[in-house]
């Protein structure tokens, strides 16, 4: 339907379509605008469509096609500049648009997508036009579609009912063969079940078998679980009286006592290292000692590290275990992991122990080395090295709570000497009267030898 207004001319710009733009036209439209948006200035263009300028035109087709469609409807201005670029580009088919006679061999997509951007007079009637030839021209397309799809399916179907025939025969053949093989089945069972039946005769001798000798292991299982009842009896009262024999040697033991001769021993020692350290002459009273001044007083552990050696030093560990009832604690996997971590807990533990009892045996200290129970799968047959105690800690305790435990056991005063890297051990044990050293020390010390 063409409608125009009273007393305009009739050239084509007040026609309006009374329905939607085919789809084969609209593609044509959108690929016309997209051609010609890239000869334009991005001012020459509507404000919507500035974004898209720098799109190539198929991406431009693809993403701002409803854009561009919506601007040339409403934006005469715009149509009007896309129609000047469409004529440079299509010079005979816009002239022939032109002149109402549109060219007999045009594509009438091609005709009704430039009438409707150039808007000549019966613009409508074009667009109206190409829309249905185009859909008389899917009809077609899809009448050939339907004629070649018939032919194929009756094509297939003469093929499956040759494919049917000879399956037919081939299942028959299969039917009698399947036969002729059930019949031998059935022999062959027949004499299966005759040898079951044999088998399960001797199975029921076996098993009257079985429940005799069942019976005599039962018999012997039970005079062996008497036996076993009676040692065990006979082992607790043995380990009664042992343990009454420990607790009466223990009771004859004070740990005061033991802590206060080992003080004195501590102080003894130290009193005649200090003699020995200052070559005191064998008199009682000299002329210096009636000087008023300070006296020296005994090298303690913290006095060691007021020497002028670096604290990475192993001769520090050397003069700390010099002094008088030194007692050297080990953090035993705290040595090990860093020194030779990729070795296995057990071999860490033998070397450390092998080189720990040549130290023992060189300085003659105390030496304890202590090891985390909870790295244990099950309890460590250990014999410890000659000169050096093994302890592991129990359940629930740390490596590092048992260190604290041992230091704290010590008499204030006595030179204890602690090796760990960590720290929360060091300032621990530091705190309570010990001296620090560093595991890469000790590893030092022992590759000294």
């Amino acid at each position: 339907m063409v409608e125009t207004t009273g007393g305009e001319p009739d050239d084509g710009t007040a026609e309006v379509l009374d329905r939607p733009l085919p789809d084969g036209v609209r593609r044509r439209v959108v690929q016309i605008v997209s051609d010609g948006f890239g000869g334009l200035t991005v001012a020459e263009l509507p404000v919507q469509l500035r974004q898209y300028a720098r799109f190539a035109p198929n991406r431009r087709a693809k993403f701002a096609g409803n854009a561009m469609a919506a601007a040339l409807e409403t934006d005469p201005l715009f149509r009007q500049r896309i129609a000047e670029k469409l004529r440079e580009a299509q010079p005979e088919l816009t002239g022939a648009l032109d002149s109402g006679a549109p060219p007999p061999a045009a594509d009438p997509l091609d005709v009704a997508a430039a009438a409707y951007v150039l808007r000549p007079a019966g613009w409508v009637k074009l667009v109206t036009a190409a829309g249905e030839e185009a859909l008389r021209a899917d009809a077609e397309r899809a009448g050939e579609e339907s004629r070649a799809e018939l032919e194929r399916l009756r094509e297939e179907l003469a093929e499956a009912r040759g494919q049917t025939k000879a399956e037919t025969e081939r299942l028959r053949t299969d039917l009698e063969s399947a036969k002729k093989e059930a019949e031998s089945l059935h022999r062959k069972l027949r004499g299966a079940l005759s040898d079951v039946k044999r088998g399960e005769a001797a199975l029921r001798k076996l098993r009257a078998e079985m429940d005799a000798v069942r019976a005599e292991g039962q018999i012997q299982v039970s005079a062996a679980e008497s036996e076993t009842r009676r040692l065990k009896a006979r082992l607790g009262e043995a380990e009664a009286a042992l343990e009454a024999t420990r607790r009466a040697a223990r009771e004859g033991r004070s740990v005061e006592d033991m802590r206060v001769r080992l003080l004195l021993d501590t102080v003894l020692e130290a009193t005649q290292g200090l003699r020995r350290e200052l070559a005191l002459p064998p008199v009682s009273v000299r002329p210096a000692e009636t000087v008023d001044a300070v006296e020296p007083g005994r090298m303690t552990p913290k006095d060691i590290a007021a020497r002028a050696l670096s604290e990475n030093d192993p001769a520090i560990l050397d003069q700390l275990l010099a002094l008088p009832q030194a007692h050297l604690v080990v953090d035993g996997y705290n040595v090990t992991k860093t020194g030779y971590p990729q070795m296995p807990l057990e071999k860490q533990r033998l070397r450390l122990l092998g080189q720990l009892s040549q130290l023992a045996a060189q300085t003659g200290a105390e030496v304890t080395c202590v090891f985390d129970g909870a790295e244990l799968a099950a309890p460590v047959l250990l014999a410890p090295p000659r000169g050096v105690r093994v302890l592991f800690s129990k359940p629930g305790v740390t490596a590092d709570e048992l260190i604290r435990q041992l230091v704290r056991a010590e008499p204030p005063g006595r030179p204890v000497i602690v090796v760990s890297t960590d720290r929360e051990v060091a300032d621990g044990i530091a705190k309570a009267g010990a001296r620090p050293v560093a595991s890469a020390v000790l590893l030092k010390r022992f590759s000294r030898g």
